[in-house]
């Protein structure tokens, strides 16, 4: 074993001894340990056993854990600690400009075991009122944790899109000098909105490709080297990004295979023939196909749609009139109940608002208890008057309990316009009992909308296994609404899951879940995984007119 080895071994045992309040004077030794070996210029391999306790800084107790290192490759005491401390916890160590005592924080006080739970309590604001938190430091930890999911190649959409987007102009107005007749589009997982995006594709037609060819590596933003049939890349922060150049006329075929999952181009092709084709649309007219948008072409069930004409007109974020599930300062959000309704009337040009801060159980986000409910009900029925028209509706997001209860009496729950039931403590039950569960709250007689349906935090935690038919059943028996939570790390409902649902007759809601007027564009990734799993505005709840969604929570009362 090497020195660095058994440094990294020593430094990791004093953080975990700090995280778990040990001896002070003994993590000090073996933080003390860990910068001794690190600098050593000869190799404790190399050195007889019985003499390391000789060595300036490393006494007999140290001494035995190296050779414990050396003879076993392990530690029993740091095995001990780790096994009472959670993987995301020890996962954080490794993260840039938090170190113990501040995980310590997060994790004892604030609940948080994982890099992904704690990048969504970054974007819930969530850190700032914790003790030796700030704006600045919440920020800084965010951004480390961007950088560290980044390491393994995937991202989420929304990490990309803007970086995308700037790359397609620069290319675009690069290209049109070599050829103003070119054609350009995105292909692949990002032109058909995947949540997660592996590599970023894009797509050339040009009259004469070898010009293009020949300077295409000099393209300033991308150190572009040519591999079989495209230029290929990737970015310092690990994206990769393939350009492949085509003939003009062969264009449409290429960008079409391009796009589309395997199994849906050949499936299509296979109707079509080889082209040429003018345009996407006589490949699907040849097929004997409705066009079928990019979103779809998963190989679900498109096909099968588009030959009976049967394809939904896919949701489009115009067709939005409201948000649901926001917070403000009454909870854990950063704008006030005022400052968020205004930016959805002004700004967004929406009808209303649905406000859903924290309920009670919810003790670090600052949730609501009885007396604070209240209070809020009557800023709501000052500003409905002062906005009029526009209306802000009371919601809660109320905590489903591990029994599957919500957290407040009946009493307080018909004070309500609608209720939000999401679960946000002990997501490590069993598919059987987290199935049972969510059944529970579903049956709920003020249950409205159902909150991200398992919890899952895209990249960093799998959602809490569960029966999706049993759940989609009794959302559909019991009238209850499903949640497309639109905050790009989540987007759960998956859209999978969508066709289901939208077979069973249940509606959907696009919401934010937004902590902050900026929030509230989140929406747009919810409408894309909505549009993947072949939503139409008639079915999404938050697509309803003031007048509708009204009459709609009237009936839920009645």
């Amino acid at each position: 074993m090497e020195n660095k080895t058994i440094a990294r071994t020593l430094r990791l045992l004093s953080q975990l001894m700090e995280l778990h309040e040990e001896n002070p004077f003994k993590i000090k030794s073996v933080a003390n340990a860990y910068f001794k070996v690190d600098k050593l210029p000869f190799a404790l391999k190399d050195k007889p056993l019985d003499e390391l306790d000789k060595i300036d800084g490393i006494g007999k107790g140290l001494a035995s854990k190296i050779i414990e290192l050396l003879q076993t490759g392990e530690l029993k005491e740091l095995n001990e600690i780790l096994e009472k401390t959670p993987e995301g916890v020890v996962e954080m160590l490794a993260i840039k400009g938090i170190g113990p005592k501040k995980i310590f924080i997060i994790w004892r006080t604030l609940g948080i075991e994982s890099i992904g739970e704690l990048y969504y309590a970054c974007n819930e604001n969530r850190l700032i009122e914790a003790k030796g938190f700030g704006l600045k430091t919440q920020e800084e930890i965010k951004n480390a944790i961007e950088f560290k999911l980044a390491a393994n190649g995937r991202f989420l959409y929304a990490q990309v899109e803007g970086f995308a987007k700037t790359l397609f102009t620069q290319l675009a107005d690069w290209t049109g000098k070599i050829d103003n007749s070119a054609l350009l589009g995105f292909a692949g997982q990002y032109r058909r909105a995947c949540e997660i995006i592996d590599e970023l594709e894009i797509v050339i037609g040009a009259e004469q490709i070898g010009p293009l060819k020949q300077n295409l590596p000099a393209f300033g933003p991308l150190s572009l080297i040519e591999a079989e049939n495209a230029f290929i890349c990737t970015t310092e922060a690990g994206f990769r990004i393939k350009i492949y150049l085509v003939e003009k006329a062969d264009f449409y075929l290429q960008w079409f295979k391009l796009t589309g999952n395997t199994e849906h181009v050949e499936k299509v092709l296979a109707l079509a023939g080889d082209g040429p084709f003018a345009n996407e649309e006589e490949i699907y007219s040849k097929a004997g196909l409705a066009f079928i948008e990019p979103e779809l072409r998963e190989d679900f069930d498109e096909i099968e749609l588009a030959k009976a004409n049967k394809l939904p007109t896919l949701i489009q974020y115009e067709d939005l009139k409201g948000s649901l599930h926001n917070h403000s300062t009454w909870s854990d959000g950063v704008h006030t109940l005022e400052q968020m309704a205004v930016y959805c009337k002004e700004n967004l040009n929406l009808q209303y608002l649905g406000i859903c801060d924290h309920s009670k159980t919810a003790v670090y986000a600052k949730g609501l208890n009885e007396q604070r409910v209240f209070g809020q009900h009557q800023e709501i029925d000052e500003l409905n008057k002062k906005l009029a028209p526009f209306r802000i509706f009371k919601g809660i997001e109320s905590d489903i309990l591990s029994d599957g209860s919500l957290d407040y009496s009946d009493d307080i729950l018909k004070t309500f316009d609608f209720v939000v039931a999401s679960v946000h403590s002990n997501l490590r039950m069993d598919e059987a009992k987290a199935t049972a569960r969510l059944l529970k709250a579903i049956e709920n007689p003020y249950t409205t909308i159902l909150g991200h349906p398992t919890g899952r935090l895209l990249l960093s935690r799998a959602g809490y296994p569960i029966d999706y038919k049993k759940i989609i059943d009794a959302c559909a028996a019991n009238k209850v609404v499903i949640e497309i939570n639109a905050n790009p790390l989540r987007l759960d409902l998956d859209w999978r899951w969508h066709r289901y649902a939208l077979e069973k007759g249940v509606l959907l809601s696009v919401n934010p879940d937004a902590h902050r007027t900026e929030g509230f564009h989140d929406m747009h990734y919810g409408i894309l995984v909505a549009r993947k799993g072949g939503l139409s505005a008639d079915k999404c709840l938050n697509a309803f007119s003031l007048e509708e969604i009204t009459a709609y929570f009237d009936s839920k009362k009645g």
